[in-house]
C-alpha cells in the first residue's frame, strides 16, 4: 500500500470528495496540510480573514448546492471562523470546516494557540471530529461531508492535531459511511400525505410558504407544479427567495418584518398554509401567537426537531421534501383537476393591485428601491445576488426581482454583517462566468472589505455596490422610530472613503449620484476584469418599509413612514 502522512491522507480523501477548491489561511498549526495541497490539483483561494474564507465557502455552498471547504490554523485561526460558521449553521449551509490544532501530547495544557476547538464548534455545527491517529483522518473527513450533506445539510468541523497532519503510514478510505444514531434519510408517511392532500383541497383561502429548505432540497419546482395544478399563491421566506420567480403570476414575494405588502396581507387572511422547509423563525412569523389564529398549518420538513417548534402544526409530514413534495403533487393530481378562478384568486388579485398601487407612490428618484430596480434590469436573469444584512437587505429583499433558486444568498439566521462581500466571492469562484453583485450597506462593508484583496490577487471580480448613509441604517431607524430619534453609536461620519479603500486593494471604486450614472457605472463594471465598488450615497434618514413593530402581528405591517 502507498504510504501517506496524515496531511497527505486528509488531501487525498478532499479529492475523492470531488473538492476542486478551499479557501483559508494557512499558519503554524496547519503546514503540513498546506504542503501536501502543493501539486494536488486543488486550489486554495488565500483569504485575508478566517471568517471571510467561512463566508466564501458559505457562498460557494449555497450557489453550487455542493460542500464549501473552509481551513484555518489552530487557536485564533479556529475561533475567527466561528461566526462564518455560525451563519451556515443558522442557514442549514454544507460547509466543512478543517482545523489544525496543536500536538495531541499538548492538548489540555494550554500550548501556544490552543483552544478547546471541539468545545467551542460543538453548539454551532452538526459535528465536530478530532482524529487522533492518522488511520482516523480518511473516515473523518468521510464522515464530515457525509454529514454536512445529508438530511438537513450543515457545518461540519473537522480539527486535526498536527502530529496527527505529520504521522506516516498506510491509509485505507472508505467508499460509504455509517454513523451510529444519524439517520438522515426518513421515508415520508404516504397516509400523512394522503391527510394532507385531503385537507389542502378542502381549504378555502390557501396559501403556500416556501423557505430555505425548499431551496436547499431543490423541491421548488414540484412544489411550484402543485401551486399551479391548485392555483395556490406561493409565499417565500428570506430564505425561500428564489424558490419562485418573482415574476411568476402566483407569486406573492416574501413574509416577515420587512415582506412584501401583498404577502404578508394573503396570508393573515389565509385559511391554510402548506409550509414546505420553513422554520416559522420570529422575523418570518413576527407575534407567533397572532400567526396561526383560525389557519390550519400544514408543515413539511426533514428536521423533526423544527415541527411545533415555533409554531404548532394541525399537520405535518416529516422527511425528504423532495420525495414529499413529488408524494404530495401525485396524490392531488389523482384527486381534482384545475381549479377555475375562484373568490379566493379574485381577493388575492386585489390585494396585489393594492401592492403595486404602493408601489407606484415610490416614484423613480434616485432611492434605494428604484436603484435596486434598475440594477435587476441591468443584469441577466442568471446573474447571482448576495447581500449584507441591515437596511440593504431589506430593500434587496423588497425590490430586487430574483428568477431562480440558488441566486439570492444572504445572512437570515444569524443575521451577520460583513456576509456579503465574501459571499459574493466564494459565489463567483464557483461560476466566474455569471456576473455576481453583493448589495452591501457602509457598516458591513468595512468589516469584511479585506475580502477585496482577495477578489483583486485570485482574479475573481464581483460588483459591490454600497448603501452609503454613513450610518449604521437599520439601528438608526429603530432609533427614529422607537425611541424618539436618540442616536447612540449609530453614526459612521463617511469614515472610511469607500473609493480610497477601493483603490488601496487595486479594485475599481466608482461613486455615483444619478441613475445615469449609475447605469454607466454598472455597464463598465459588467466589462471589468477586477471587482468594481460602487458608492451609492443614500439619505441617513431613508428608512425600509414595509415594517412590523416588535411584538407586532403581520397585519399591523406599518406601510410608510
Amino acid at each position: 500500500m502507498v504510504e501517506y502522512s496524515g496531511a497527505s491522507a486528509l488531501v487525498e480523501s478532499l479529492k475523492r470528495e470531488k473538492v476542486d477548491l478551499v479557501f483559508g489561511i494557512p499558519g503554524g498549526a496547519t503546514l503540513p496540510i498546506y504542503d501536501a495541497l502543493v501539486g494536488s490539483g486543488i486550489r486554495h483561494v488565500l483569504a485575508r480573514h478566517e471568517q471571510c474564507a467561512a463566508h466564501m465557502a458559505d457562498g460557494f455552498a449555497r450557489v453550487s448546492g455542493r460542500v464549501g471547504v473552509a481551513m484555518a490554523t489552530s487557536g485564533p485561526g479556529s475561533t475567527n471562523l466561528v461566526t462564518g460558521i455560525a451563519t451556515a449553521y443558522l442557514d442549514s449551509s454544507p460547509v466543512v470546516a478543517i482545523t489544525g490544532q496543536v500536538p495531541t501530547t499538548q492538548l489540555g495544557s494550554d500550548a501556544f494557540q490552543e483552544v478547546d476547538t471541539v468545545g467551542i464548534f460543538n453548539p454551532i455545527t452538526k459535528y465536530v471530529m478530532q482524529p487522533r491517529t492518522l488511520s482516523d483522518v480518511p473516515r473523518a473527513v468521510k464522515a464530515a461531508f457525509y454529514m454536512a450533506s445529508s438530511g438537513r445539510t450543515g457545518p461540519v468541523v473537522v480539527d486535526i492535531p498536527k502530529d496527527v497532519q505529520m504521522a506516516k503510514g498506510e491509509a485505507e478510505f472508505p467508499d460509504a459511511i455509517t454513523i451510529r444514531g444519524y439517520t438522515p434519510y426518513i421515508a415520508p408517511d404516504l397516509l400523512a400525505i394522503e391527510r394532507v392532500a385531503t385537507t389542502l383541497l378542502k381549504a378555502a383561502k390557501p396559501i403556500i410558504l416556501v423557505g430555505g429548505g425548499a431551496v436547499r432540497s431543490g423541491c421548488s419546482p414540484i412544489v411550484l407544479a402543485i401551486a399551479e395544478h391548485l392555483s395556490i399563491p406561493v409565499a417565500t421566506t428570506l430564505m425561500g427567495k428564489g424558490s419562485i420567480s418573482d415574476d411568476h403570476p402566483l407569486s406573492l414575494g416574501t413574509i416577515g418584518m420587512h415582506g412584501n405588502y401583498q404577502a404578508n396581507m394573503t396570508l393573515t387572511e389565509a385559511d391554510l398554509i402548506l409550509s414546505v422547509g420553513v422554520r416559522f423563525s420570529d422575523r418570518s412569523t413576527m407575534n407567533a401567537s397572532e400567526f396561526a389564529t383560525d389557519k390550519i398549518i400544514i408543515h413539511l420538513e426533514i428536521d423533526p426537531s423544527e415541527v411545533d417548534k415555533n409554531i404548532k402544526a394541525d399537520q405535518y409530514v416529516i422527511g425528504d421534501l423532495n420525495t414529499t413534495a413529488r408524494l404530495l403533487y401525485e396524490t392531488v393530481l389523482k384527486k381534482t383537476r384545475n381549479l377555475t378562478e375562484s373568490s379566493w384568486a379574485l381577493r388575492v388579485k386585489r390585494i396585489k393591485e393594492e401592492s403595486e398601487a404602493l408601489l407606484r407612490k415610490d416614484t423613480n428618484d434616485f432611492l434605494p428601491p428604484a436603484i435596486l430596480r434598475k440594477m435587476r434590469e441591468l443584469l441577466p436573469p442568471q446573474a447571482v445576488v448576495t447581500t449584507d444584512v441591515g437596511q440593504n437587505q431589506m430593500w434587496a429583499q423588497l425590490h430586487f426581482k430574483v428568477f431562480a433558486p440558488r441566486t439570492f444568498i444572504t445572512s437570515g439566521g444569524l443575521g451577520t454583517m460583513g456576509f456579503g462581500l465574501p459571499a459574493a466571492v466564494g459565489a463567483k469562484a464557483f461560476n466566474p462566468r455569471v456576473p455576481i453583485l453583493s448589495i452591501v450597506g457602509d457598516g458591513g462593508f468595512v468589516m469584511t472589505c479585506n475580502a477585496l484583496a482577495t477578489s483583486r490577487t485570485e482574479g475573481l471580480p464581483v460588483i459591490v455596490c454600497i448603501f452609503n448613509n454613513s450610518m449604521l441604517g437599520m439601528v438608526a431607524q429603530w432609533q427614529r422610530m422607537f425611541y424618539d430619534r436618540r442616536y447612540s453609536a449609530v453614526q459612521l461620519e463617511s469614515v472610511p472613503d469607500m473609493l480610497q479603500i477601493a483603490k488601496a486593494f487595486g479594485v475599481e471604486g466608482i461613486r455615483v449620484q444619478s441613475m445615469d450614472e449609475l447605469e454607466k457605472a454598472f455597464r463598465t463594471a459588467l466589462r471589468s476584469e477586477v471587482t468594481t465598488v460602487i458608492d451609492i450615497p443614500v439619505s441617513p434618514e431613508e428608512d425600509v418599509f414595509p415594517m412590523v413593530p416588535l411584538g407586532g402581528s403581520l397585519k399591523d405591517m406599518v406601510v410608510k413612514p
